[in-house]
């Protein structure tokens, strides 16, 4: 590290399941919650033909549009890697 920064120090874990955020301060990491108060998020996005759904939004509609939704689960990742 070049040197100190001005604000504090955030981490992301973007998950092939659930991601999450923290952030550096009081000596500690404190991880954020999500708008739903939860502090992991499912790693999903989902379009429909007027907005983009991220998390448990995108998750929860994933069954009446699986088209338009992207996730990865941990079984269809191995596999990717197997035959690549």
């Amino acid at each position: 590290m070049a040197g100190k920064g001005e604000g504090p120090a955030i981490g992301i874990d973007l998950g092939t399941t659930y991601s999450c955020v923290g952030v550096w301060q009081h000596d500690r990491v404190e991880i954020i919650a999500n708008d739903q108060g939860n502090r992991t998020t499912p790693s999903y996005v989902g379009f429909t033909d007027t907005e983009r759904l991220i998390g448990d939004a995108a998750k929860n509609q994933v069954a009446m549009n699986p088209i338009n939704t992207v996730f990865v689960c941990d079984i269809m990742f191995e596999m990717m890697c197997l035959f690549y």
